[in-house]
């Protein structure tokens, strides 16, 4: 099958998933309860009231003011119809990080084959439980795709248009979810300062906007109560089940103590020490920005104390860069890829059953899986293919 043939059935394919997934959200299949809180917190918002209730429960909002500002405007529709125009905003935003990362781990040269379908595969539960609940990691992970595909190619990464462009981005995708500060320290180490400045102003802009709901008083009370709901809530989800986070992986096996957050810290300076290793192997390379925000967004999930198993649809580009790159690693590694990547695809509670899901899900092995693909990128650096 040529380029242009894989093309036209990628977005027949798409197409049809998509047709499908609007007649499911509209037959009321697709439940999205994570959207109806972050909805719910978008009409309390437009009412003046604060989103965050203890009174919620598990289904509290956990996600920033401005979080709850940018659902405002699809609480002013019934929310049937919000979800439909929430699934279209998330579909399309999977759709560009399944081209966009095979495009960006295949360049300068044309897509090496597999690298859209079988990262796709690879991640399909991922992506499908981001649609089921409706979530907003997908839309995340393309804005910081989106600022990666600014700094290339490597020519134009220093231009301050394209930097202030990229930092515009990795600010916005950093204040609808607070993992995405990862960015900050990257554009330091990078000395990016340009993007450094833009990502801090959509920050400061992005604490302010809330005023308008609140007023600048308000507004300060309702972001000290988004940091004590979040310090409440964590703790006791270190040991959820589908908790897939190192803190939470020591969490479960060395219980909620000082313990776990030993370990954690270590293996934190130890893979922080692998980055800044990473980035400066790549230093004056062609293009190094998309290897190094792939493994941001493969960490992502892992750092975040409340890193849940569909996070993991983040981790896209470095399983694109994997398969692009295979024929690169030497056999052992292939036995050993191949059988994480099925691990990580087979994981399904249909096949597994209760008993064996709800055993591999409370012994973290996904955690181990996804962590296991750090030294496959690190191996491909040192090889200076990425």
């Amino acid at each position: 099958m040529d380029m242009r043939s894989t093309r036209i059935f990628a977005i027949l394919a798409a197409t049809i998933l998509w047709t499908a997934g609007e007649f499911a959200v509209l037959q009321g299949r697709l439940g999205m309860r994570d959207f109806r809180v972050n909805w719910t917190a978008g009409d309390r918002l437009l009412h003046g009231e604060t989103p965050y209730r203890a009174s919620d429960e598990h289904y509290q909002f956990k996600y920033s003011p401005f979080s709850a500002a940018l659902y405002a405007p699809l609480a002013l529709l019934p929310e049937s119809a919000a979800k439909t125009v929430w699934f279209g905003l998330i579909f399309v935003a999977m759709a560009f990080l399944v081209g966009a990362s095979a495009r960006l781990a295949g360049r300068p040269g044309p897509w090496p084959r597999g690298t859209g379908i079988v990262p796709a595969l690879i991640l399909a539960k991922y992506l499908f439980r981001e649609l089921e609940l409706g979530q907003i990691n997908a839309l995340v992970a393309a804005l910081f795709l989106s600022a990666a595909a600014f700094l290339v190619p490597a020519e134009s990464s220093l231009r301050a248009g394209r930097q202030a462009a990229a930092g515009c981005l990795g600010g916005l995708a950093a204040a609808m979810k607070p993992y995405g500060l990862i960015i900050l320290p990257y554009w330091i180490l990078k000395k990016r300062w340009t993007a450094l400045g833009a990502s801090l102003a959509v920050l400061a802009a992005s604490y302010f906007i809330p005023a308008a709901y609140f007023g600048f008083p308000g507004n300060a009370a309702v972001h000290r109560e988004w940091i004590a709901g979040l310090s409440r809530s964590t703790p006791p989800l270190l040991t959820s089940q589908d908790n897939i986070s190192l803190l939470g992986f020591f969490s479960k096996w060395l219980g909620p103590t000082g313990g776990a957050l030993i370990a954690f810290g270590v293996l934190l300076v130890v893979l922080g020490s692998g980055t800044l290793v990473f980035i400066a192997k790549g230093a004056g390379q062609k293009e190094s920005a998309v290897a190094e925000f792939g493994l941001l967004l493969l960490l992502i999930p892992l750092i975040s104390p409340l890193g849940w198993d569909y996070t993991f649809l983040s981790s896209l580009p470095a399983v694109a860069l994997i398969i692009a790159h295979w024929r690169i690693f030497p056999r052992a590694a292939h036995i050993v890829l191949a059988a994480d990547f099925i691990v990580i695809s087979l994981s399904l509670y249909d096949v597994l059953g209760r008993r064996l899901y709800a055993s591999f899900m409370s012994w973290s092995i996904l955690t181990v899986c996804f962590l296991g693909l750090v030294p496959a990128l690190g191996y491909l650096r040192w090889k200076k293919r990425i």
